[in-house]
């Protein structure tokens, strides 16, 4: 599960989740990481706020994805499917990178469920969920939407989920997704 942060993957895979069989272990990357991030940017003298950018891709990202990478592979690897749900902008955004991304993860069947949305339902999503650590991205909002393209599908093979403001419900798109299969 891919899109740019706010974007609504976790809703997206929480709706998801409860329509598979069997349900795949859920690997969110907030959820897995949102402590150690935060001790990691106090260690250095960073922001709190600050989740995106070169000093995090490099310093923290890296470490996240690989992180969810291997455990993503290792339960695949004892038969059980998994959902890895992170923005994964370098994986989606690169065929190349996302042929290797697809090997690390244990190799085919992969499949892209990406959450679509725009600069507008970003910042409301984004700016009405109240999370301090959010304010990098709401301080630098032009240059994180043009960082992240949220409206820009990936180049790879992919399940689109719009959910912009006026899009059709989350949980008629992922009934129709899950009835596809």
């Amino acid at each position: 599960m891919a899109g740019a942060p706010g974007a609504g993957k976790s809703t997206v895979a929480g709706l998801l989740l409860g329509r598979l069989d069997p349900v795949p272990a859920l690997l969110d990357k907030d959820t897995l990481f949102s402590g150690f991030v935060a001790e990691v940017l106090a260690a250095h003298g960073r922001s709190y706020g600050e989740r995106e950018g070169d000093w995090y891709d490099g310093h923290v990202k890296a470490h996240e994805y690989g992180g969810m990478t291997a455990a993503a592979a290792q339960i695949r690897a004892a038969g059980c499917p998994v959902m890895p749900v992170a923005p994964f902008t370098g994986q989606i955004r690169d065929p190349g990178r996302w042929r290797e991304w697809v090997g690390e993860l244990g190799g085919d069947p992969v499949r892209l469920v990406w959450v679509a949305s725009d600069g507008a339902t970003l910042r409301a999503r984004i700016g009405g969920r109240g999370r301090s650590r959010d304010t990098g991205k709401l301080d630098g909002f032009d240059a994180f939407v043009a960082r992240v393209r949220p409206d820009r599908p990936p180049p790879v093979e992919h399940i689109a989920i719009d959910n912009r403001l006026g899009a059709a419900p989350l949980s008629d798109q992922v009934a129709a997704l899950a009835d596809v299969g």
